[in-house]
């Protein structure tokens, strides 16, 4: 089975994520989208993240409706901060009948010759990039790695960052985010 690991701190998740997870489930090789919950990324700080349990129970409320969808919690055990290649060679060790491929916006593919042991993971691990509007011109063909795949998604403009603003300062989102996701918050005061 081939799986496209999807990470990301999910802080909250929202429509985007769905569209672009649901868009490779759908028009791609990958036969699940697993939607890795990150504990802390090395790039983010933590100050406005909610606990780890409460997005991950967002994440599976927003997924357990799309068979290709699934819900991944396996960086919650391995050494904090994360890191890719690390998480990636638990992933094989524990799964070792799965093919593993990496799904990340063309911003994150900008940053990738920075991250640990990246490499490794350009030269080990197929690559789907779906598109981001940049101020910067980046050519995908610079890569000259054979792994990474454009993928013609639709792009979608929305960030968990705005979406948690929106949230302090009362605004309705209700339309960027899931319903069950949406109904969460609230109920929780997420945010605010």
């Amino acid at each position: 089975m081939k799986i496209g690991l999807f990470f990301g701190t999910y802080n909250p998740i929202h429509v985007g994520h769905l569209i672009i997870a649901n868009h490779l489930a759908e028009h791609s090789d990958l036969d699940q989208i697993w939607l890795v919950v990150t504990p802390q990324s090395p790039h983010k700080k933590k100050q406005s993240m909610l606990d780890n349990h409460q997005r991950l129970e967002m994440v599976y409320r927003a997924t357990k409706d799309y068979p290709k969808l699934a819900t991944c919690d396996i960086e919650f055990n391995l050494p904090q901060p994360n890191y890719t290649v690390d998480t990636l060679a638990y992933l094989e060790e524990k799964y070792p009948k799965h093919l593993f491929a990496l799904i990340m916006g063309k911003d994150n593919l900008m940053s990738l010759p920075k991250w640990k042991n990246a490499d490794v993971i350009m030269g080990n691990y197929p690559i789907y990039v779906y598109p981001r509007k940049l101020n910067t011109s980046f050519d995908l063909e610079s890569f000259s790695s054979k792994a990474v795949t454009h993928i013609d998604a639709p792009i979608v403009e929305v960030s968990s960052t705005f979406v948690r603003q929106q949230i302090k300062v009362n605004k309705n989102i209700k339309p960027l985010l899931p319903l069950a996701v949406w109904d969460y918050i609230d109920e929780m005061n997420f945010y605010k």
